[in-house]
């Protein structure tokens, strides 16, 4: 098993993330970086120093747009033929994070939505 293949990161769309994210900050102390100039916070969770992990706010694309849990993979490309072959769905397929990474979203045989990330710094 590959180690590295684990949660890293997640995601929480809505309708109104200014105040999603005061009800995060307010409650549980996290901290909010908006990405550029696009419709989507980093939340900072925590001192990286404990478990756990960080995840985004954004602005909601679609009504039934679900909550995401983003899994980290060495290899996007092998990895999404190998969940296909196991019975998933690619739903938005692999998409540049300019200077970050690749990113692609799918469906577990079960309906649920994952997201899959490659960390490459060269991504455009």
């Amino acid at each position: 098993m590959n180690m590295s293949n684990r949660i890293t990161h997640f995601e929480i769309p809505s309708d109104d993330p200014e105040e999603t994210m005061e009800f995060y900050r307010s409650i549980f102390g996290w901290n909010f970086r908006r990405f550029g100039n696009e419709d989507y916070w980093f939340a900072v969770t925590g001192d990286a120093a404990n478990p756990g992990i960080n995840g985004a706010v954004l602005k909601k694309r679609d009504p039934q747009q679900p909550m995401v849990n983003s899994i980290r993979v060495d290899d996007l490309d092998a990895m999404a033929a190998k969940a296909e072959q196991a019975g998933a769905q690619v739903v938005v397929p692999k998409m540049p994070i300019a200077g970050m990474g690749w990113l692609c979203y799918f469906k577990d045989p079960a309906g649920n939505i994952h997201g899959m990330w490659q960390e490459d710094k060269e991504a455009k």
